[in-house]
């Protein structure tokens, strides 16, 4: 069941994404969160939504939960904040054994609530429910071959295709765990996934593992895959907020299989990791655990090596809340440089459609963030960012820093230049609207009006995670991409032709 809304007219509909790309954050946008909990004695819409709730970063378009009760499947979904849309009543409406929730920010198709998530599609062995975090790179193929056995696709997404591609498997008489299989080796590209159906619940991740994924359970003691509550979420923060316990990630290309038997591994391909870089750097929250340390411990090293490489004299180092913050503190402690505050956040700034005026517009950044002009006042300023898209945020931030008294504004990117869009789950601009993929640094620097600007390595990005290098995806500053992308899709999005742009070749690792 879904609420609906009338249409925008032409008019209206024109002017609201005007005025949404005019507000759009300068920043890769979010991927998806991910949710999925067996427990048959929980109130488990109730576990979803808090689930979600501490998943809300990844998306703020849609939010939607659907719960079980053998084969019968209650759904809702809608567009808005996750705690707009689920208020009591409706969690009440939804009981179930066990339940998928999906927080959305759209990556392929358009931002309409028939797009929100989980996609609930039938098969002969009763429903199933499907959320979905990344993306495919194979879809128009896979889109052709559903619609040649004259599958009722519904929507424009990715995701969808995939859940049918499972209900055709079973259709022929397959199991689920084949179906999910058979479904799943029809997929390219990126694809972390909790799925409800009658019998249970399942959990994914592609072979690369380009999205996070993890398992965690409910109660005292660790099931050991017996029958218990087990919780699936894209980040350990979504464990936390309910009380569940970490237990693993989900590996790449595993499917866990949760039931009333307990806990069923399948290792359904071979491991090839490569998770994406910038979760680490700046999708997920800095609570949340990976490789079993905080996110704010790695970011903290980010700052400290971008210390070591790109030292500044200067009066204090201050950071563009909120995600600039732990590499900000950690090129303070390295660089023995005072920390302070000299940016505040308005946190209950999002998408709206009461636009703000022209002359707000043109000094924007106020609506977000606002100077502290007792800390910068006759101060020589570092300000630290983890990243830089196309540069507009930047240069408003200097601009008022300068308004505010500051006599020099250095700036520092905790991460590499940001060169080449993404094609697994976050939503860059095409390759031409990157700046850093058709300017230098030096340019950069001028655009932005900073003395000066430097990016954090390559190199010690990786170095700062502590881990093989091997195991990532830094394909949004190299231009490797581990999975291959369709030619006509490269064409949609990389507008350079091989050493035409100033992106430096791939590194080496010493």
């Amino acid at each position: 069941m879904m609420s609906q809304h009338p249409p925008l007219s032409p008019s209206d509909a024109i002017a609201a994404e005007t005025a949404d790309l005019q507000l759009r954050p300068d920043k890769p946008e979010e991927a998806c969160g991910v949710f999925g909990v067996y427990a048959p004695e929980q109130d488990v819409a109730r576990l979803t939504y808090f689930g979600l709730y501490a998943l809300q970063h990844r998306g703020q378009e849609s939010a939607g939960i659907a719960t079980f009760i053998g084969d019968q499947v209650k759904s809702y979904k809608e567009m808005g904040l996750v705690s707009q849309v689920f208020s009591d009543s409706r969690l009440a409406s939804l009981a179930g054994n066990w339940a998928v929730g999906h927080t959305r920010y759209s990556t392929t198709g358009s931002s309409r609530v028939v797009n929100a998530q989980p996609a609930v599609v039938e098969t002969s062995q009763g429903p199933l429910a499907l959320a979905h975090n990344g993306n495919l790179v194979n879809t128009t193929s896979l889109r052709q071959a559903l619609l040649a056995r004259d599958t009722a696709l519904q929507t424009t997404t990715d995701s969808e295709m995939i859940a049918f591609a499972i209900a055709e498997a079973v259709n022929e008489g397959n199991g689920w765990i084949e179906s999910a299989i058979a479904a799943f080796k029809r997929c390219e590209g990126a694809f972390s996934l909790t799925i409800a159906t009658p019998a249970g619940v399942m959990g994914v991740r592609d072979p690369n593992g380009i999205r996070p994924l993890v398992l965690g359970y409910l109660g005292e003691t660790d099931p050991e895959g017996g029958p218990g509550e087990y919780v699936l979420a894209s980040e350990t923060c979504a464990l936390d907020i309910i009380g569940a316990t970490h237990l693993r990630d989900v590996r790449p290309g595993e499917l866990v299989w949760i039931t009333a038997d307990g806990l069923q591994s399948v290792q359904w391909a071979e491991p090839q990791r490569r998770m994406c870089v910038f979760e680490l750097i700046y999708f997920a929250r800095p609570d949340s655990v990976f490789h079993d340390e905080s996110l704010y411990s790695y970011r903290l090293r980010l700052g400290q090596q971008l210390a070591k490489e790109s030292p500044a004299d200067v009066d204090i180092v201050i950071a563009v809340p909120d995600s600039g913050v732990p590499a900000a503190i950690g090129f303070s402690q390295a660089s023995e440089i005072p920390y302070a505050e000299g940016l505040i956040k308005n946190r209950y700034v999002g998408r709206t459609f009461i636009q703000p005026t022209q002359a707000m517009r043109e000094s924007g950044i106020r609506m977000k963030l606002n100077p502290l002009k007792d800390v910068l006042q006759g101060k020589r300023i570092l300000i630290v960012d983890d990243s830089i898209v196309r540069g507009t945020t930047s240069r408003k931030i200097v601009k008022a820093l300068r308004d505010a008294g500051a006599t020099e504004v250095h700036m520092r990117i905790s991460s590499p230049p940001v060169t080449h869009p993404c094609f697994y789950g976050i939503d860059t601009d095409n390759q031409d609207q990157l700046i850093a993929a058709t300017k230098s640094v030096k340019e950069i620097e001028a655009q932005i009006g900073v003395e000066s600007l430097a990016y954090l390595s390559w190199e010690g990005m990786l170095e700062a995670t502590q881990r093989d290098p091997s195991t990532f995806c830094s394909a949004c500053f190299t231009g490797d991409y581990p999975v291959t992308i369709p030619e006509p899709m490269r064409r949609e999005k990389l507008r350079f032709e091989e050493g035409s742009s100033p992106v430096p070749p791939e590194p080496t690792l010493v």
